[in-house]
């Protein structure tokens, strides 16, 4: 993982490559280091806004909450920039065979690529990811980039592969949970997650009288 991840920040390696030369060997630790003082700085933003928001606790709750800013005020820190996050997203898909652009529209919605995004219900981080999620993923720290995009990237996976590749069933399960999907037989017919999903594949070009499969991707 760590070998992809210095890959493909920035395109720093990829000119060294042209040039015939090799990666520092201590190139993620350098880019690690830079983004360390914002990393900081939205930590703090965290602790802020889990004192004034002190979420409840949800127990045994798997899935994710939108991130709402008009419901739980805007998280308290600069979306994460592109020539950051793109490589975590490209990182992300690559490891689970998720497409890219599924990850990102996901990120869009759930937290408007603010990393220190923090839901009323305890929903974190860039995909939003419930602290039994982040824990079923072996998450140490849900408002690390790298780490919430990899499991939230996970978790799709887990569920595009239970409804057969199906990203509107996905997404519904991803919103409001497998169970509530499964009980259905489709997309839950609850406001919230029946906006999440058309939002999500809108931003994937798909209309709503389509039937969405991944190989149109």
């Amino acid at each position: 993982m760590r070998s992809r991840l210095a890959f493909s920040f920035g395109g720093v390696l990829f000119l060294g490559a042209a040039l015939g030369a090799q990666p520092p060997a201590d190139f993620e630790t350098s880019v690690r280091a830079a983004m360390a003082p914002s990393i900081a700085q939205q930590r703090a933003a965290i602790e802020k806004q889990a004192a004034l928001l002190a979420p409840a606790k949800t127990g045994s709750s798997f899935f994710t909450t939108s991130f709402s800013p008009a419901a739980d005020g805007a998280a308290d820190c600069d979306p994460l920039p592109a020539g950051q996050l793109d490589p975590l997203i490209q990182e992300a898909a690559q490891e689970t065979g998720v497409e890219a652009q599924l990850v990102r529209a996901v990120i869009d919605q759930e937290s408007a690529g603010r990393p220190c995004a923090l839901s009323a219900k305890g929903a974190e981080g860039l995909m939003q990811l419930m602290p039994a999620t982040a824990e079923e993923y072996d998450v140490d720290d849900p408002f690390d980039p790298q780490q919430n995009v990899q499991a939230g990237a996970r978790l799709l996976k887990s569920l595009l592969d239970r409804y057969n590749n199906d990203p509107a069933m996905a997404l519904g399960a991803y919103n409001a949970g497998s169970g509530r999907v499964d009980r259905e037989g489709g997309v839950p017919a609850i406001p919230e997650t029946t906006d999440y999903v058309a939002a999500i594949l809108d931003k994937l070009g798909f209309k709503k009288s389509t039937a969405p499969s991944l190989k149109d991707f």
